[in-house]
């Protein structure tokens, strides 16, 4: 196995890195705003991977072994890749069954503006503490909390700001979720002692969005923008048999992750389920769709609903954007993001220009907040440059472990560190796996939800704040 060139000069192994932030700033502000996202971006993302190549076989690196780390960042995403595709399904699936408009229906009677956001920033919380996963809240409750929020005559930029903050302070807390696992078995301490630490930062960041939240209802309330609502809600009582017996699947796909069903057969048979109910509860719906009442016409409009289509031809503009889904077509624009932020991310690591970057960054950390700064600086380039979150775990956890022991710091301030800037702010960058996963299924671009997720930048915020004024720093407990 070839080595990585661990010696590339600093201002070499930053030129793909400033190349790419370059050319997407171009895109996304000076040209394509929104639309960035349909293909542009991922072939800047291709164009900043070849200048790393190129730079990369200047410097002595072989193809195969560029290919080989190329090969291996795509292959870690394969799960998350396969996961993705069955949420389209998913979507399509309980659009068609009524699932979707069911919660958008009761959830109108339930909430008001002035509380909307803020009890979507808790219910995304509870139920992301519950699964450990965020992922999947976005899927479930959070698109319905979209849709509902649209309804209510909510920005909804604003409302998956409050889905995104919601589903990652669950995702952080809970012992379930993976990163949560990741953080401390990187730095050196257990799980518990991990989440007991990051309690001291996270809960603060959490009541400051949830007061944030609140302010913004309120305001919303007061423009007086609750328009339509009896009108949306005749619409999808007329065209949908409503229920409450519909919430079974979503709380039977909560349940089942809740007890560590793997992601994907769960997703597999939750997308399964709610064809099963459609042919149950939305007979009617499927003759009008189909235009037949033959098996053959049904399996047509079901089987488009899960891989192409499902639009129900509503009157209301709220609505007719709200009632379609591109099925797992719908998803394949983020799937080809992901794998071009890949491709850049490992072409980035077997070059060994990620190596050279982190090890410059290593230089500055002098003192204590030094350290956790530089900490938090690295694990956000990460997610930049190497578009996963994983990484921005793994590689400043190895990389800081000894700066931290040679500090006498516990190992629980690295890992809460390492969760406070490194698993929130994936989420914020719009070619990570995080942000674009986010982005494909809440249907709403990464910078048009990034001002409004109040706790995913408040997180690093809060750890800065801790570190500058020496709050909750542990020592290490040293033995004789």
């Amino acid at each position: 196995m070839e080595e990585i060139n661990k010696s590339v000069p600093l201002k070499i192994a930053l030129i793909p890195v400033l190349f790419l932030i370059g050319l997407l700033s171009v895109n996304v502000i000076g040209v394509f705003g929104d639309d960035a996202l349909s293909g542009s971006n991922q072939f800047i993302l291709i164009l900043s991977a070849s200048l790393t190549v190129a730079l990369g076989m200047y410097r002595g690196t072989s193809w195969s072994h560029i290919l080989k780390g190329i090969e291996k960042s795509i292959a870690d995403t394969s799960g998350a890749i396969i996961i993705i595709l069955l949420i389209g399904a998913l979507a399509g699936s309980w659009m068609i069954s009524g699932i979707v408009p069911a919660m958008v229906y009761y959830g109108l009677m339930l909430l008001s503006p002035s509380i909307f956001l803020p009890a979507t920033a808790i219910i995304c919380a509870t139920v992301s503490l519950a699964t450990g996963s965020s992922w999947s809240t976005s899927a479930t409750v959070g698109i319905a909390l979209v849709g509902i929020g649209q309804a209510l005559g909510m920005n909804e930029a604003i409302v998956a700001g409050a889905v995104i903050s919601g589903a990652y302070f669950g995702d952080k807390l809970s012992p379930m979720s993976d990163t949560t696992n990741l953080a401390p078995a990187v730095a050196g301490t257990d799980l518990f002692t991990h989440i007991r630490y990051m309690l001291y930062t996270t809960l603060p960041s959490f009541i400051i969005a949830l007061v944030l939240f609140a302010m913004i209802g309120l305001f919303k309330e007061a423009e007086g923008q609750i328009q339509s609502v009896s009108a949306i809600m005749s619409e999808l009582a007329a065209g949908f048999n409503l229920s409450l017996w519909l919430f079974l699947v979503p709380v039977a796909v909560i349940a089942m992750i809740i007890m560590r069903v793997p992601a994907i057969p769960a997703l597999l048979i939750g997308a399964l389920a709610g064809i099963v109910f459609a042919l149950i509860f939305q007979s009617e719906l499927l003759v009008s769709l189909s235009g037949g009442s033959q098996i053959a016409d049904f399996y047509r409009v079901l089987m488009n609903s899960l891989t192409v289509d499902m639009a129900y031809p509503a009157e209301h503009p709220v609505l007719k954007e709200l009632l379609s889904s591109g099925g797992m077509s719908g998803m394949l624009g983020t799937i080809w993001l992901i794998l071009a932020a890949m491709i850049f991310g490992g072409s980035m690591e077997a070059t060994g220009f990620l190596h050279s970057i982190s090890v410059a960054l290593l230089r500055l950390a002098k003192g204590t907040f030094s350290l956790i700064a530089t900490t938090v600086g690295t694990t956000a380039f990460m997610n930049v440059s190497a578009g996963d979150q994983y990484l921005a775990l793994v590689v400043p956890g190895k990389m800081f472990k000894e700066a931290y022991e040679e500090k006498d710091l516990a190992p629980e301030n690295l890992s809460r560190t390492l969760e406070d800037s490194g698993t929130v702010t994936s989420v914020l960058v719009p070619h990570n796996t995080c942000g674009a996963y986010q982005s494909g299924v809440l249907g709403v671009d990464t910078m048009a939800y990034l001002p409004y997720a109040f706790f995913n930048y408040l997180s690093p915020i809060m750890t800065l704040i801790y570190a500058a004024f020496n709050i909750k720093i542990r020592k290490l407990i040293k033995k004789d």
